[in-house]
């Protein structure tokens, strides 16, 4: 099939990675003469990046696949991500689905395009996902004021509730010189700002010859690029070296994103995690020590298999004595293949959805608590360069989201302002 000139559209579903690899997966199309439409009415081709993250984010998958297949007769539809890697042939399945890629083949969707007519049946396109060991590397931009970029792809931790590995494979990373080449072409497009993302951020450094730590001190003498920050970092390996130099560091933010997951030390060995909850705790002092006002986010799964009603309680009570600012909270999703499955106890799913919502009002309270400790103070906020509603939204450095009535004239601008009550977003 001759591509040149087909209108493509694109969906993306689920994390920041994802929409930093549809961008690549775009750039890809364009080269070969696609054209990128937003209005998805009218599409030639659909390419829908997945998720499988939970048994919600695959259902969601599914539901949008067949509702796009019953909008857009005739068009071709493509899915890629890690619910195609996952469940390929389930996907291939559904009648009006043209390609499946899994994770080996997904950066190279112009070229099956191109010879899909020569096949006279459409089989899944899938690899073993643990000899995968080229890195694409990717970014996207969400307002054209910051920039998600992928440094590191893959897991080697394989926890028991997790299907990432078997999704995305082993743990991999970029070169530096292929960074610093996205970086200035990033910086050329005008973005103030670089997310570095990964599957498992701190983990960069697989077949290459430096460790996470040496990435960011040579990010940090990027002078092109006004901000840093780094997204979700295990535990384990966010050293007290690396909370140093971001107390120090000209251009890293001062934001940790910490996935905890359980604040029982008996469910974290459940999961097979490789740190206690006296390490966590450890790292949060060592932050709050170091960079007194910086955020801290942190991932807690609620209704893990084998956490008991006392399990949850320890784990509460745990969570309310650390000096974080807000919780991202999950209920415990099964996943076929995983060991969690081995564990006898389960969850009733009415008694998960207390527990998330018990977690979600300590986050509520500790957000508020933080935004309200920096009224009065004046703090750089970069804003973004959209709007919504009557407002234009930007981020201090220390990642408290405010809002102004929309003026044009501040979005990608980094400037002073004065935090008030009215000015902060605390739902978002």
């Amino acid at each position: 099939m001759n591509i040149a000139g087909k209108k493509v559209a694109y969906i993306t579903l689920g994390c920041k990675l994802n929409f930093s690899e549809t961008s690549t997966i775009r750039h890809s199309l364009e080269k070969e003469g696609t054209e990128t439409v937003a209005d998805k009415e009218g599409a030639d081709i659909f390419v829908i990046n997945t998720c499988s993250v939970t048994d919600m984010a695959e259902k969601k998958g599914r539901q949008l696949i067949r509702k796009i297949i019953h909008h857009n007769p005739g068009a071709y539809i493509v899915v890629v991500g890690c619910y195609a890697q996952l469940r390929a042939k389930e996907i291939m399945a559904i009648d009006g689905v043209s390609l499946v890629l899994g994770a080996g083949e997904k950066f190279n969707v112009a070229h099956y395009l191109q010879h899909l007519e020569e096949q006279e049946k459409q089989e899944p396109h899938s690899c073993d996902i643990f000899k995968i060991s080229n890195f694409d590397l990717a970014y996207s931009f969400g307002d054209r004021t910051r920039c998600f970029l992928k440094i590191q792809d893959g897991c080697d931790y394989f926890c028991t509730y997790c299907t990432i590995p078997f999704a995305r494979g082993r743990s991999r990373s970029a070169s530096l010189p292929r960074i610093l080449d996205a970086l200035r072409e990033v910086a050329g497009k005008g973005i103030q700002e670089v997310i570095l993302t990964g599957v498992n951020t701190g983990d960069f450094g697989r077949g290459t010859d430096m460790n996470f730590l040496q990435l960011l001190q040579q990010l940090d003498r990027q002078e092109e690029i006004a901000r840093f920050r780094i997204s979700s970092i295990e535990p384990n390996l966010l050293t007290d070296e690396i909370i140093e130099f971001v107390a120090t560091s000209k251009r890293f933010m001062p934001h940790f994103h910490i996935p905890l997951q359980s604040g029982s030390d008996e469910v974290l060995k459940l999961m097979h995690r490789r740190y206690d909850r006296e390490l966590f705790a450890g790292k949060i002092r060592t932050i709050r020590h170091l960079l007194p006002d910086a955020f801290i986010g942190v991932d807690v799964i609620a209704g893990m298999r084998g956490e008991t009603e006392a399990c949850f309680e320890d784990a509460l009570r745990f969570i309310e004595t650390l000096d974080i600012s807000r919780l991202h909270v999950f209920p415990y999703s099964e996943r076929q293949g995983t060991k969690a499955l081995d564990i006898p106890l389960t969850v009733p799913q009415e008694e998960k959805h207390r527990r998330v919502n018990r977690l979600i009002s300590v986050s509520q309270k500790k957000l508020t608590a933080f935004y309200h400790r920096f009224e009065g103070e004046t703090r750089p906020v970069l804003f973004e360069d959209n709007k919504i509603g009557q407002y234009i939204c930007g981020f201090t450095d220390n990642y408290i989201k405010v809002k102004l009535p929309y003026d044009a004239g501040l979005a990608n601008r980094i400037i002073p302002i004065r935090l008030e009550k009215g000015l902060f977003c605390e739902d978002e």
